[in-house]
């Protein structure tokens, strides 16, 4: 019997899987867009971040600040930016809590993608009048965003498809974003030299308002999977303390293991931005020729997201469950990490964030988000959007300030730790996949 191409077998699961579920193609169309409209502006981001003109980053005050204190703001350009982050972390957390908690599903989605659309608008008269400080405003900006958005993105999808089908259809999901983030880089190596910075927030923005457009179509589709599986309807206020989702991390194994495993891995992460960071400000000092670098990044990130999610990703999770999701990128870091502390050569640096990034995208985070599907509603919006955010940079804070502290003794003492770093980041894989497995298979009635 003649075997058809891999590729070919995947088009023809995925055709399938349309006919089957019919949600899937708004959740397609829905994460393309989000992840293609963030994509757009990463490079923006990361040139910004790896910028040695801190006069196009920061504001004025910023910059006579440090002087003052005989700081030079340019060698602290990501500590500052990071703990800023983490700062304004902390203050949107209990105002997301408050908004989901006072608000049903139908208001509160379309009024979280509404404010990051305004907002954009502000970044394009921001940019197109040069406006001092921009660069800062914009790297907090984007960096709340991402999280707040894909968070939010997840939280409802759990809502749309119960475990089985998440298993099934999570890493189309998935390629279906890392379609839009390889759409993203390419629009932007194409435009940014043409039509200039401002103008790529509009075009974000207007990928942004296509996902209002997905998510409304799709909440009819978790109205009907709530009613069938007896579950609490999120069309109504889900009610309850706005700092529910830090309580429950606190009380519950499963998302403690769960907040663990997201510190170490952006612990691995960020220790591997900032190396990168250094090398783009040494070989990259043109704003423009930074980002068409970045964008470079992640299209290769992304190209290996793809690949994986179309060959591996639903054999994974339906045959196998979850564990070995969680543990094969893990084990992929703690590889990399150890080939780095041995030989910290550039090249490799590249390589190794290449296949983190893949690895945590296309393995990873499905694997995380089909645990969603099996608990409870608050779980998922408000302890898994506190994780997200608020433990996620917390995280970034800790470790950036550590990498400045490790850079003075070499790449090698960064490695070096971060090795270490990449042991507790397979542990909390391994801790999580036993804490999921004591979840009932297919929870049809989870309390709410």
């Amino acid at each position: 019997m003649t075997r058809r191409p891999a590729a070919s077998g995947s088009i023809g699961r995925f055709k399938t899987a349309l006919g089957e579920s019919p949600p899937l193609l708004w959740s397609f169309l829905y994460f393309f867009c989000l992840l293609c409209g963030y994509y757009v502006l990463r490079p923006v981001r990361e040139a910004m971040g790896a910028s040695s003109d801190v006069a196009a980053v920061f504001p004025a005050a910023f910059i006579d600040f440090f002087a003052a204190h005989g700081l030079p703001l340019k060698d602290f350009t990501l500590q500052v930016l990071f703990t800023c982050t983490f700062l304004i972390m902390l203050v949107l957390q209990p105002a997301y809590g408050w908004l989901v908690s006072r608000w049903p599903r139908r208001v509160f989605l379309p009024a979280v993608y509404g404010f990051f659309i305004l907002t954009l608008l502000l970044f394009y008269v921001m940019f197109n009048s040069g406006v001092p400080g921009r660069g800062m405003a914009f790297f907090l900006w984007i960096t709340v965003f991402n999280l707040f958005a894909v968070a939010v993105f997840w939280s409802f999808m759990a809502d749309v498809w119960s475990d089985a089908d998440a298993r099934r259809c999570y890493g189309y999901i998935g390629a279906a974003g890392t379609f839009g983030a390889i759409l993203g880089p390419m629009l932007t190596r194409v435009l940014v030299e043409r039509i200039g910075i401002a103008h790529l927030m509009l075009v974000s923005a207007g990928f942004l308002a296509l996902c209002i457009v997905c998510l409304l179509r799709l909440r009819r589709h978790a109205v009907q999977r709530e009613l069938q599986q007896h579950l609490a309807s999120g069309e109504t206020p889900m009610g309850g303390s706005v700092l529910a989702g830090l309580k429950l991390l606190a009380s519950e194994p499963l998302l403690r293991w769960m907040a663990v495993l997201t510190v170490f891995g952006v612990g691995v992460g960020t220790l591997l931005y900032n190396e990168q960071a250094a090398i783009v400000r040494k070989f990259y000092p043109d704003p423009q020729a930074a980002t068409a670098y970045y964008a470079s990044i992640d299209l290769a990130v992304n190209g290996l997201t793809l690949l994986v999610q179309l060959l591996a990703t639903r054999s994974l999770l339906s045959r196998f469950g979850i564990r070995p999701a969680l543990l094969l990128p893990a084990f992929a870091v703690l590889l990399g990490y150890a080939a780095l502390a041995a030989s910290p050569l550039p090249l490799l640096v590249a390589v190794v964030q290449v296949v983190t990034r893949s690895g945590e995208f296309s393995l990873g985070k499905p694997a995380r988000e089909t645990i969603y599907t099996r608990v409870a509603r608050e779980w998922r919006y408000k302890a898994g959007a506190a994780i997200d955010t608020v433990i996620y940079r917390g995280g970034d804070l800790t470790f950036v300030w550590l990498h400045k502290l490790l850079s003075a003794l070499g790449s090698q003492a960064v490695f070096g730790v971060g090795l270490l770093v990449a042991g507790g980041f397979v542990l909390g894989a391994w801790k999580l996949a036993g804490e999921a497995e004591k979840l009932p298979q297919a929870r049809t009635g989870a309390p709410d």
